[in-house]
């Protein structure tokens, strides 16, 4: 029973450790690019799992930790929410996929997909306030570039997500896109 030939030994083991090194939402993301905010991230898990895990320290950083990841998950939900409206329904987590062997289709978009996620940054809530820009969706912006579909992305955003004074908040049915 306690031979070192069963493969199955570890398999407990391997799965929370692919846990830990997920760097975005859902287990065994290998999705996330090797951005700086992926290196805060790992960073950050690096930290709390060195602590002593009834400190106070741990439990912020562990909390830290989880809020990220929510705030990810809820971008990415917002992202694949829009691309659903403009018609990308089987698409989008395609479209939202990035790796770090994604690349830039055309290098003359990558001026205009910046200016169109900053516009998405600064003009929608699509980001939360205290977001940093990512670059994993300077891909998607890239990506719909190329299928014709940026600006309307921007314009569908903008109604789903429109900017809000910070004290203002928006409930579900004021979301509905009124296209």
């Amino acid at each position: 029973l306690c031979s070192n030939n069963n493969p199955y030994a570890s398999f407990g083991a391997t799965l929370a450790r692919d846990e830990e090194q997920n760097l975005w939402s859902t287990p065994h993301d290998v999705t996330h690019t090797e951005a700086d905010d992926d290196r805060v991230l790992y960073n950050m898990i690096v930290v709390r799992n060195q602590l002593d895990k009834d400190s106070e320290e741990w439990q912020k950083l562990n909390y830290d930790i989880y809020t990220l990841r929510q705030s990810r998950k809820e971008v990415r939900s917002r992202w694949k929410h829009i691309l659903e409206d403009l018609g990308f329904q089987k698409e989008a987590d395609s479209l939202l996929s990035v790796t770090k062997l994604s690349i830039i289709s055309d290098s003359q978009n990558m001026g205009k997909a910046r200016d169109i996620l900053l516009k998405l940054s600064e003009e929608t809530n699509i980001f939360p306030t205290s977001w940093e820009l990512s670059e994993r969706y300077l891909f998607v912006v890239d990506r719909l570039i190329a299928l014709d579909a940026a600006d309307e992305f921007f314009k569908m955003a903008s109604v789903v997500y429109p900017k809000r004074p910070s004290g203002e908040r928006v409930d579900d049915s004021q979301k509905t896109p009124q296209c």
